[in-house]
């Protein structure tokens, strides 16, 4: 993917917000180079490892080109700020301080290249009175009251099953990035993107604040089910569970015929959203008199026949295997020197041709893609291309 092509970005970030916002920046064929102390990044030291490589970093920083610097040595930090200029995005993770400590914050370097979009990713953002603390995913999911709205309504407050404050983080701030280039093109200046983790992971629960907006409480832990709509759950099946989403009364007179119940929608207790889910546990009752009997597989064939919105629920390596998930070409692959062949997941959106013309109903084709680098091993390469006579990046 070329869509980015020419674009030069410096990536000092580590470990995985901000080298997750620049694997979608080469994705799509920017031109990331991960700064590195010489120590390298915390995350070629993260497990899990093959053959004594971290698969976790490989993945991460596919297509990248590394570089050693150490910005305490006066010569390192010399060549990190003649880079800067030749730079068109600059993507930091370090704590709120720090890069003005080492002298690399964005007052400095766009003093001397006003077109730098410098993006920089932290728990708690550049502002405001926790700006300095440390934080991990676990501890911003805990203060983002997505914790305190996830699990059983019996349960302890559980963390989603994976890194999202990070990763939703990255995302946006590459999001971010994308927006400042385009103002660029047009005021011919860069910006300062300030992306807090705590920040990304409040701003998704949208579901959650609209009810507290409209009714002044918030829905708690309510397990599978939403919090609104209703059957909107998992349900028991001869051999496991079936994820069932009737989210309109239109889906639910067809659910209903599904259940062999054709009469339910003229049921006040089932006449809405509200009304069913008041009743919730009676609706569940309606759906496992049904769904008991057949297997998984059976129950979505029907529900599918019957166009209700169902599901099996499936682990990663179920998900990543299945028709659909390889049809749209998320899984990629590179050839690394040490891991050899290495699937990782590849950004999901999908560009279509400049060209108008008919939808391709086709996979998407393999990309080529460069594996992670060893650390340092463009060095010399960068310096010489970057800091060539007239130089400009996009």
């Amino acid at each position: 993917m070329t869509l980015f092509q020419g674009l030069r970005v410096l990536d000092l970030s580590r470990v995985l917000a901000g080298p997750y916002c620049t694997a979608l920046l080469a994705d799509l064929g920017a031109d990331v180079v991960k700064v590195e102390p010489p120590a390298g990044d915390d995350a070629r030291h993260l497990g899990p490892f093959r053959d004594g490589e971290s698969v976790y970093f490989a993945q991460l920083n596919r297509g990248k080109r590394s570089i050693v610097l150490d910005l305490k040595d006066p010569d390192g930090h010399a060549l990190l700020l003649r880079l800067a200029e030749q730079a068109d995005v600059l993507v930091e993770n370090y704590r709120p301080g720090v890069a003005a400590r080492l002298g690399i914050d964005h007052a400095t370097l766009a003093a001397a290249n006003p077109r730098l979009v410098y993006a920089s990713i932290s728990g708690f953002g550049q502002s405001g009175p926790m700006r300095e603390y440390p934080a991990y995913d676990l501890i911003v999911q805990a203060m983002s009251g997505l914790m305190a709205g996830t699990g059983s309504p019996d349960g302890p407050p559980t963390r989603v099953g994976e890194s999202i404050g990070d990763l939703i983080a990255g995302l946006f701030a590459s999001w971010a990035v994308s927006a400042a280039l385009f103002d660029r093109d047009r005021t011919g200046r860069g910006r300062h993107i300030d992306v807090s983790m705590l920040d990304s992971l409040v701003s998704l629960q949208v579901t959650a604040m609209s009810l507290l907006t409209a009714t002044g409480s918030l829905p708690g832990r309510v397990g599978n089910r939403h919090p609104v709509s209703t059957p909107f759950d998992t349900y028991g099946t001869a051999d496991g569970l079936l994820a069932v989403a009737v989210a309109s009364d239109a889906v639910f007179a067809r659910f209903a015929r599904l259940v062999g119940r054709p009469e339910l929608p003229a049921d006040p207790r089932f006449r809405d959203d509200g009304a069913r889910t008041r009743n919730r546990a009676e609706v569940r009752r309606i759906t496992e008199e049904w769904s008991r009997d057949l297997t998984t597989a059976q129950a979505l064939k029907l529900a599918r026949a019957e166009g209700v919105p169902a599901a099996q629920i499936q682990d990663l390596a179920e998900a990543i295997e299945s028709e659909q998930i390889q049809h749209r070409g998320l899984v990629g692959e590179f050839d690394h020197p040490v891991l050899g062949p290495t699937p990782y997941l590849r950004q999901p959106a999908h560009f279509g041709a400049a060209d108008p013309g008919p939808v391709d109903a086709a996979p998407r084709a393999p990309a080529v893609t460069a594996p992670s680098p060893h650390l340092g091993a463009h060095t010399d390469e960068v310096v010489a291309e970057w800091l060539t006579a007239g130089a400009t990046g996009a």
